[in-house]
């Protein structure tokens, strides 16, 4: 049985994430809340987004502003990390209220969102309403009920894993809930695409609202006695709690905080504005054809994998973590460079070099700011704080930068297409070619923001905390 022990835990790809105070078997089940965030994430940004432009015949614009809506609330993921931190209850629950409000929160907005979309869509349902904008009212109303839950439920779920980590298995654990969510967007989606196949109302409000019944069921057993109860004095609950202004200043004290924060967000700027557009600049720049573009996931995927090979040995070897973004933030320089140049060049072998490139950088840029900000002391602001923060600069950063993105290569591209711009220019590569230009720039401006935080990190070259694996990449 030892020999069996020793074997699991060196092989299991989760199995090192596991402490004493926080077993395996109860870590997995907390992961559950990941699974229904990622159910609802395939939801808003994929399914619905999807009915509502093809069977719903809703304009793109409203779509897309709907869509953008969750993403407005991602920067009061440090207020509610905040509030989750200096929680206080008779029984000393701090996390799990705010787990179970958000997964409320979740739960009721998938719950009227069928309906909602039907009264905005109008011609599915053959009813006529008068009242002006009731459609677009309760949409949004159901996007943002939805959108707030997960922010909830992800904050205090994230900050009460790491509560109950230790030092030392605490950047795995919360690496591991990040991978969970991946498995929640990657079955949900193939389970919804398959019983929405054959789209009516019905099933619209079938599948909707039992995601809805689905949150709620991984959610109770996710939280279920995972937060020890330390019963509080009425003097406790009275004593003044610090306030946010404070904690937040004492957070981002000496700067290194709010660098950390303004590198994560740049970069996630730089590497994520092409996500809408590296398969049609494929088909429509390179001539490829559908099924060669599909292969831009693998090949990210690919890129990811070695990045992540790379940066469990470079932490193990006790490397700056900054340092390592540094690099990653290097390969995605000539990662948009061979993009770029593959046009001209006419090679798609360069185009997809390009794309492997991308993978690596950005797992690596990924993988170095979640270090950076575990290990990052948080003085007055707990953890619910620290790591809200990083999800909002993340969040809003992604959300951003793929709007901007495909706005941008549409504006310049009918400019460019109208002669505006000149001869030169009229191609419909330009559109294009500007937004990878500008993942450039960005990149280096992130290069810059990053220089004074390499001098402010240590390095471990003990091997304590160094342990790097499966359980640790973060996207």
């Amino acid at each position: 049985m030892s020999v069996l022990k020793r074997i699991s835990i060196r092989y299991l790809p989760f199995a090192d994430a596991a402490s004493d105070d926080l077993p395996l078997g109860q870590l997995l089940r907390l992961s559950l809340f990941q699974v229904s965030v990622g159910m609802a994430a395939v939801l808003l940004l994929g399914t619905l987004n999807r009915v509502m432009i093809v069977e719903l015949k809703v304009s793109a614009f409203l779509v897309a502003a709907m869509v953008a809506l969750p993403v407005l609330l991602a920067p009061f993921r440090a207020l509610l990390g905040f509030k989750s931190d200096t929680y206080k209850s008779a029984i000393g629950w701090k996390r799990i209220p705010y787990l179970w409000f958000g997964t409320l929160w979740q739960f009721g907005g998938l719950a009227i969102m069928p309906a909602a979309l039907l009264v905005l869509g109008g011609d599915v349902t053959q009813v006529r309403y008068d009242i002006p904008f009731a459609g677009e009212a309760l949409a949004a109303l159901a996007f943002l009920m939805t959108g707030l839950g997960m922010h909830m439920t992800q904050t205090a779920g994230l900050a009460l894993a790491a509560d109950r980590a230790t030092d030392e298995t605490r950047p795995r654990v919360v690496a591991l809930l990040y991978v969970m969510l991946l498995v929640g967007m990657a079955v949900s989606s193939l389970v919804v695409g398959y019983l929405l196949k054959e789209f009516t109302a019905l099933e619209l409000i079938g599948v909707v609202q039992g995601a809805a019944l689905v949150t709620l069921v991984l959610n109770v057993v996710a939280l279920w006695k995972q937060e020890r109860v330390r019963p509080m004095s009425r003097a406790e609950r009275e004593a003044a709690s610090p306030s946010f202004r404070d904690a937040w200043a004492d957070y981002a004290a000496g700067g290194t905080a709010g660098r950390l924060l303004l590198v994560v967000f740049l970069g996630t700027m730089a590497f994520n504005m092409q996500d809408v557009l590296l398969e049609p600049y494929g088909g429509e720049i390179l001539g490829l054809s559908v099924s060669s573009t599909t292969l831009l996931t693998a090949s990210w995927a690919i890129g990811a994998l070695i990045g992540f090979t790379l940066a469990a040995k470079w932490l193990a070897e006790g490397i700056n973590p900054y340092r390592m973004g540094a690099r990653g933030i290097l390969a995605g320089l000539a990662a948009f460079s061979a993009v770029i140049f593959a046009n001209p060049m006419g090679s798609p072998e360069m185009f997809f070099a390009g794309a492997v490139l991308i993978g690596l950088g950005g797992g690596l840029f990924a993988v170095s700011t979640l270090t950076a900000a575990m290990t990052m002391p948080a003085g007055k602001a707990g953890r619910g704080l620290a790591l809200g923060a990083w999800g909002a600069a993340q969040a809003t950063a992604a959300g951003l930068s793929t709007a901007i993105g495909g706005g941008l290569r549409d504006l310049v591209n009918a400019a460019a297409t109208q002669g505006h711009l000149g001869i030169a220019l009229n191609d419909p590569n330009t559109g294009y070619s500007v937004v990878y230009h500008l993942e450039i720039f960005l990149l280096f401006v992130t290069l810059v923001a990053l220089g004074p935080l390499v001098r402010t990190a240590t390095t471990n070259r003990s091997g304590g905390t160094g342990k790097f694996g499966l359980a640790d990449l973060p996207t």
